[in-house]
């Protein structure tokens, strides 16, 4: 029991707790229904990309260009639509946005796979290249009116209606797509070989290979996955919106990272689950989304998402550092 209530999850999610109580119990709105299904919401994009970034850090590496892949999956999907089939159903512009992160993660993966270079370095350098390309070669306007009729229609659509005092309260479908999002790269890292080479890649590279790991089709396979799923988050984001900005996304790398490394990833490699990834997520949002309820500015938001951060990531750190202080002085 004392394991468990030491556990970064159980950390985090006591933070969760406290934290709602203390909005719920300065400004009640917090607890209505309208307000949680809001939070569903904004944490839709974020869980997707969360799911990926997980995955990256568990192998040990750092990936900054998801948010440009989304951004760039997003706009040349909305360009091809209306240039060629506007009236196309969603499930066509997810197929088509996926296909384009999935291109676009492949050169991170090749970069990384076939000349060994420092994911962070690799992934910074794409980030601007992406995004440099689509803004002078794709387009730089923002295309709000003419969206493709499928956009606004997904908008639009509800998963679950809940009457309230004032109006009603609806749940978007969008958020089966993280929850599927979530299920597989649960099954993915608990239940596959794959998923464990995952974690043994990230725990030490030279044991990998030693054990019979294919370190490089491993890493194709981890920036892959997660620029096929940036793309849907883009276009997930994009359709939310009802909106393709090109100027969208791109900055809030660290914030999805964040959330991660609060989850208890360690950025390191070799360590983090689906689980605490997703209460990181929850926190993340909360944070970002419900302090203005109780006369925070919007200012001083980043100033306390700052300080949970550092002491959501410092406290683990201590704790692990005082573990290993106690089993050092007992095998002395």
């Amino acid at each position: 029991m004392n394991r468990i209530l030491r556990s970064n999850e159980a950390l985090v999610a006591i933070t969760i707790v406290f934290l709602c109580l203390f909005i719920g119990l300065r400004n009640p709105v917090f607890f209505t229904v309208g307000n949680l299904f809001d939070l569903l919401r904004s944490s839709i994009v974020m869980g997707i990309f969360a799911m990926g970034v997980l995955i990256v850090i568990i192998s040990g590496g750092i990936d900054v260009s998801f948010t440009a892949i989304a951004v760039f999956a997003l706009y040349a999907t909305t360009k091809l639509l209306l240039a060629f089939s506007p009236e196309a159903p969603i499930i066509v512009a997810f197929v088509i946005a996926a296909l384009i992160g999935l291109g676009l993660g492949l050169i991170n993966a090749f970069f990384i796979a076939r000349f060994k270079l420092p994911t962070l370095i690799v992934t910074l350098g794409t980030l601007s290249m992406f995004h440099g390309f689509l803004l002078f070669a794709i387009g730089n306007q923002t295309i709000r009116r003419d969206v493709p009729p499928a956009l606004t229609s997904f908008a639009r659509s509800t998963l679950l209606t809940v009457p309230q005092t004032r109006g009603v309260a609806n749940l978007h479908p969008g958020i089966l797509i993280t929850i599927g999002v979530v299920i597989f790269v649960w099954l993915l890292l608990s239940y596959t070989m794959l998923g464990r080479s995952i974690y043994a890649l990230g725990g030490s590279r030279e044991a990998a290979e030693r054990a019979g790991f294919n370190i490089a089709r491993i890493q194709y396979f981890i920036y892959g996955f997660v620029g096929l799923i940036s793309g849907i988050a883009g276009m997930t984001f994009g359709s939310l919106a009802r909106q393709a900005n090109p100027q969208d996304m791109v900055g809030t790398e660290l914030s999805v990272i964040a959330a991660v490394v609060l989850g208890g990833a360690q950025l390191t490699g070799g360590r983090g689950t689906v689980i605490g990834t997703l209460l990181g997520v929850i926190l993340v949002v909360i944070a970002n989304n419900s302090l203005i309820l109780i006369g925070v500015p919007s200012v001083w938001q980043r100033v306390v998402i700052g300080i949970i951060i550092l002491v959501g990531t410092g406290a683990p750190a201590i704790q692990a550092k005082r573990a290993g202080n106690a089993a050092f002085g007992l095998a002395e």
